[in-house]
């Protein structure tokens, strides 16, 4: 069905990097999520009306609000399109998270109100009426949200987009929360134990707890989160995949929403080579990242010494001297000044914290036991 959907309404639905296709998946899934919602609100609400329950009810009003979110989700994706302006020259991509923040609080707020409903039920409770209309419509939700949940889940797969993603888990949520009104129905007119509000409290707080959680998925990118490891692996790979290019470092990538990541990092090319020809392999090099990672890159050049004997040497001592400190520290840009005195960047992993004075003194300490009468000035940068 989800392909079947997708060949009838987004062309080229397999060219995902494409802006536009990209955009037009999230449409269709905002569509689509805006009638099976609409569906299932006014087919819970008969059956809950019938059956005077409040979970049923409850989950009929959880299905309108599912309704607002896929019209949030598809207004979103449509102001994502917009193109850059003067106010936002990065242009406006980060709008499709923004429309994933605001759904983890529709469902925020549809959880704390259920609470509320729940524990008036639990406090004055009421019969369920049990019937077979109730039980087919709440049957035939199960299976449409298990659908649902399984269809957004692709799509924000195909995309990589945290909306759908969301999306996906709030249609789950629904899954479980109708299973369990289900449940309470069930062991209602069997076993005569009226557990409705009790189901709708935990149904409730389940609600809250993947709202949570969702709040902190779709907080992430727009705090500037860790650039994806893939990505980070193939800008190193096509960079250094040209053979003048000796190393990199210092890759920062920032992410202004899907499809407009920019990124800047630091290539080595020997010092022999002429200025212009690496002028021009830099050029070659940012205009294959674009092409095929769609990812902005601009590239400082670093001219290295290959053929001073002394440095080559110093340079090999202290790689293997911070490799036994701590072999996750790595270095660049090292060099011997005119004064004598070593200059070097060392990237230290965040999880090492700031032991900057005390890394730099056992570097120290082992060039002189190594009988190296040099002093050093290290530039320190964290890394994942």
């Amino acid at each position: 069905m989800t392909k079947l959907l997708l060949r009838f309404f987004v062309k080229n639905n397999e060219n995902t990097e494409d802006p536009a296709v990209r955009a037009s998946v999230g449409k269709l899934a905002g569509a689509t999520g805006i009638i099976c919602n609409c569906i299932l609100f006014l087919g819970k609400l008969i059956a809950g009306l019938l059956a005077g329950s409040v979970a049923i009810i409850a989950d009929a009003v959880n299905n309108l609000s599912d309704a607002s979110s896929s019209v949030v989700t598809l207004l979103g994706f449509r102001l994502a399109q917009q193109p850059a302006d003067a106010d936002h020259p990065y242009g406006h991509a980060r709008y499709e998270y923004l429309s994933g923040l605001v759904v983890a609080v529709l469902i925020l707020v549809i959880g704390v109100e259920l609470v509320k409903s729940s524990v008036g039920k639990i406090l004055h409770p009421e019969p369920i009426v049990f019937s077979a209309i109730t039980v087919t419509i709440l049957v035939a939700s199960i299976a449409m949200k298990l659908w649902m949940a399984m269809f957004f889940g692709t799509l924000g797969k195909k995309i990589k987009s945290t909306t759908l993603a969301a999306t996906s888990v709030d249609s789950r949520n629904d899954v479980i929360s109708t299973a369990a009104v289900l449940l309470g129905c069930l062991v209602g007119y069997f076993f005569h134990i009226n557990i409705d509000g009790i189901v709708g409290l935990l149904v409730a707080l389940f609600i809250l707890y993947s709202g949570i959680n969702i709040v902190k998925e779709t907080i992430s990118p727009l705090l500037g989160q860790q650039a994806d490891a893939e990505l980070v692996e193939k800008i190193h790979a096509l960079v250094l995949s040209h053979e003048k290019v000796l190393g990199v470092h210092d890759l920062l990538v920032h992410d202004y929403g899907p499809g407009q990541c920019f990124a800047s990092l630091h290539a080595e090319l020997s010092a022999a080579e002429d200025a212009l020809a690496c002028h021009e392999i830099i050029d070659h090099i940012e205009n294959e990242v674009r092409k095929e990672l769609h990812v902005d890159l601009v590239i400082h050049y670093d001219p290295v010494v290959t053929d001073d004997a002394e440095g080559n040497a110093m340079r090999e001592m202290v790689k293997e001297i911070i490799s036994q400190i701590d072999p996750r520290l790595s270095m660049h840009d090292f060099r011997i000044t005119d004064g004598g005195k070593l200059m070097f960047d060392l990237a230290v992993p965040y999880d090492m914290g700031q032991q900057y004075e005390a890394l730099q003194q056992k570097i120290d300490e082992s060039l002189q036991e190594k009988g190296k009468d040099y002093t050093t000035e290290i530039r320190f940068d964290g890394k994942a």
